[in-house]
Formats: structure tokens, C-alpha cells, sequence
């Protein structure tokens, strides 16, 4: 079936932090992120519940995709009250008049939801997506098409390569990421088994290719052509893309 490769990588990572994914076409957004959560170690994808907000900026088709109820309806007010937002501008005293044209403008950038537009277009068309997950912390990921397959028979993505460990949630960013990542590997370190602790308690773990494997077989949203795989009773047996 119709496939994507694509890099995903974590902006201000230093060793640069990435995954190389194959995934079916036809994804949504929502599923996306999913893929992005379960590549790295944060825990709003699926099964899990939403824990962070998060957003794919699409700036080159004026568009973004939220799962930010506010941030939606905000925009779906503006488009039913154009006129009125106007008219309200020629009342606003000139001290405020570039901050009131700049919150427009925003108003105006169309905000969709993830779970009702497929990803397909924009990525074959620009190549890349950015993707900003829990505005606290500031996560920014982009993802990058390498190559379109029409090979790949799974019907859920699967991890190809990638590098370095990601972070927990509510690390503090990236500069947080680093303090915890000495103190948690460093057995003299004088917070070692403090974040140890934590560590677990946010259910971290080391980058593990074939752990992030098995979960993703939990994101399924094609149909598995089981015809065209060398399999003994569902049990690979040699594949191009995946070993079991």
C-alpha cells in the first residue's frame, strides 16, 4: 500500500534526537501525533488520554491543527463574526491598534481539528510538518517525508531506525532534560536515586527500537494485506520493514 517514510526529529536536541518511521497513507493528524508520542516518551497518544496540548503548523497553507477546544472555537467565533471584529478595530485607541491587527491576523489563520484532516496533502506537497507539543516545556518536533513506498503491507507504522534517548513529561525542556539525564545515569551523582525515582514514576525508559515496536501495532488504521508478507501463521519470516 501507498506509504510514507518520514524522519522525525526533536529541534535543539544536542546529539540530535530522531526516529525514522514507515507509515501507511491516510493517517489523520490525531494519528500522527500518536506516532510522534509513542516514538519518544510522552504520554498523550493513544491508548493514553490527552496530557499536554498540542499543534501542527501548517503556516504555508494558513492553517493549524489543534487539539485546543479554545484555540477552535475562538476561530469559529471570528468566522461568524468577521464583520464585527472589523468594525471593532476602527474603535480601538491607537496605542493598541498594532496589538488588535496582530490578534486578528491570528484569528484568521484557520484552525482545524486533528481528528478531520489527513496529513497526506500537505506532507507530499511541502515535504515537512512542524509539530509543538505541551506549550509549558516547548517540545518541537519536526517531520520530514523522505520517500514514498509502495511496499510497506502493515496496516500500523513501524520504527525504522533512530537515535538517542527522548524525555519524560514534565522535565522542564530541554535544558531540564539534560540535568535529569545526568543525575539519572550518573550512580555518584547526589540525585541519582532521587531521579531514579521519578524516572520511573513517569514511566521514562532508554530508547528501545523493539519495545516502541510493539506499541505501535496498537496504532492500526489500514488493513494488513497479510497476502503479500512471508508469514507462518502471522508470524513473520522475513520482511522488508519489520522483523515480527
Amino acid at each position: 500500500m501507498k506509504s510514507y517514510i518520514v524522519k522525525i526529529e526533536f529541534e535543539e536536541s544536542d546529539p540530535l534526537i530522531w526516529r525514522r518511521v514507515i507509515m501507511p497513507a491516510g493517517a489523520t493528524y490525531r494519528r500522527l501525533h500518536d506516532v510522534i508520542q509513542t516514538v519518544t516518551n510522552f504520554r498523550s497518544g493513544y491508548p493514553h488520554d490527552g496530557y499536554h496540548l498540542y499543534e501542527f503548523d501548517l503556516t504555508k497553507d494558513q492553517k493549524i491543527v489543534t487539539d485546543h477546544e479554545e484555540a477552535y472555537l475562538e476561530h469559529q467565533h471570528y468566522k461568524k463574526n468577521k464583520a464585527a471584529y472589523e468594525e471593532r478595530l476602527k474603535s480601538v485607541p491607537p496605542e493598541m491598534l498594532g496589538f488588535e491587527k496582530n490578534a486578528l491576523e491570528r484569528l484568521k489563520i484557520e484552525v482545524r481539528k486533528p481528528t478531520g484532516l489527513k496529513i497526506d496533502d500537505y506532507l507530499e506537497k511541502y515535504g515537512e510538518i512542524r509539530y509543538a507539543y505541551d506549550f509549558g516545556d516547548g517540545w518541537q518536533f519536526t517531520v520530514k517525508l523522505e520517500e514514498i513506498v509502495d511496499d510497506y503491507y502493515f496496516g500500523y507504522p513501524t520504527l525504522l531506525d533512530g537515535a538517542e534517548t527522548s524525555p519524560p513529561e514534565d522535565v522542564g525542556g530541554m535544558h531540564g532534560f539534560y540535568e535529569f539525564l545526568k543525575a539519572y545515569r550518573d550512580e555518584k551523582h547526589p540525585e541519582h536515586k532521587e531521579m531514579k525515582v521519578w524516572g520511573k514514576s513517569v514511566y521514562f525508559r532508554e530508547y528501545d527500537p523493539d519495545w516502541i515496536n510493539q506499541i505501535l501495532k496498537g496504532l492500526n488504521y489500514k488493513k494488513t494485506e497479510w497476502d503479500k508478507i512471508n508469514h507462518e501463521n502471522y508470524m513473520i519470516i522475513e520482511d522488508k520493514y519489520r522483523k515480527s
